[in-house]
């Protein structure tokens, strides 16, 4: 939950203010007030955020540009009020690390091709997890935040439930009634039914910031390659290894950006030397605004 104004747009109406005229921190030798150093306003705004900090008060009614750090896509409230901490990055995290090690088993990495090591990261992290944290977001008012972050709990749920190995027996029945052709097939549809609920996300995106949009760009390419790689199989009869491979690719790339994104979130200038950049697009709200602001310093 970056606190850098350039990619966030966190500025505190009357906090510049404050700490021209009013802010103190407290009392020297002597009883003598002082006023804030730069370091100690960045960070005494970082933490207003959370509800404490001397600046805690300063409340704010303009609306923050879309970032992926707090898995807004579009202009939301100011923060200041929030009785909770920010869950984006916790929730990205999850669905990081599960969509990495996924990832590199469907591009058969060191010959490792069985996604069982993946049950318990899905069941565990990638979903209850990320899960919880969609919950979160629901309880702090972001409606994005909380649909994508608990489908997406919900979907590492239900694809350690379908390749829980000896457990559900759900692969085993379509080849003992139909054939494994038949699961195949059936599983080409789950993620079929995925690439197109991530493509409405994905919309949704397209007015945010480029890391962002980049996120649920390669996830949707992720799902739509591996849903054709169970569809259309090879000689074989089996998944489409190229295309598999293509799809886990994908897969990494989206598991980059998520913990990118994620990074932007936890990182500001109360912990960080670096704010991590997120790049608005021109036709979003905060790159109009630099356009207007260019344009008059050129006028």
């Amino acid at each position: 939950m970056a606190t850098n104004t350039e990619h966030t747009g966190n500025h505190v109406p009357g906090a510049e203010k404050m700490y021209h005229e009013d802010a103190s921190t407290n009392s020297t030798d002597g009883g003598i007030h002082r006023q804030m150093t730069h370091e100690e306003h960045q960070t005494a705004l970082a933490a207003s955020r959370f509800g404490y900090g001397p600046l805690a008060h300063v409340t704010s009614s303009a609306r923050l540009p879309a970032f992926g750090g707090e898995f807004q896509p579009g202009l939301y409230k100011g923060v200041e009020n929030r009785k909770f901490a920010n869950p984006a990055p916790l929730g990205l995290s999850a669905f990081a690390l599960t969509t990495f090690v996924l990832s590199l088993i469907n591009m058969r990495t060191r010959s490792v091709a069985e996604p069982n090591l993946v049950v318990g990261l899905a069941f565990g992290y990638g979903g209850l997890v990320q899960l919880l944290a969609g919950m979160w977001e629901m309880a702090v008012g972001n409606t994005f935040g909380a649909t994508a972050l608990s489908s997406y709990g919900g979907f590492w749920l239900s694809f350690a439930v379908i390749l829980t190995p000896g457990g559900f027996q759900i692969e085993e029945a379509y080849v003992s009634q139909q054939s494994e052709l038949a699961f195949f097939d059936a599983f080409g549809f789950f993620l079929m039914g995925w690439f197109i609920f991530t493509t409405i996300l994905l919309f949704a995106t397209l007015r945010s910031t480029v890391a962002f949009f980049f996120l649920f760009f390669t996830l949707d390419l992720a799902f739509l390659l591996l849903g054709i790689g169970y569809l259309h199989r090879n000689a074989a009869g089996m998944p489409n290894p190229p295309v598999i491979k293509a799809g886990g690719f994908f897969g990494l790339l989206a598991a980059f950006a998520a913990w990118y994104n994620a990074l932007a979130g936890i990182a500001d200038n109360s912990n960080s030397f670096f704010i991590i950049p997120v790049a608005h697009f021109p036709w979003s709200v905060k790159g109009k605004e630099r356009r207007q602001k260019d344009e008059k310093g050129t006028a």
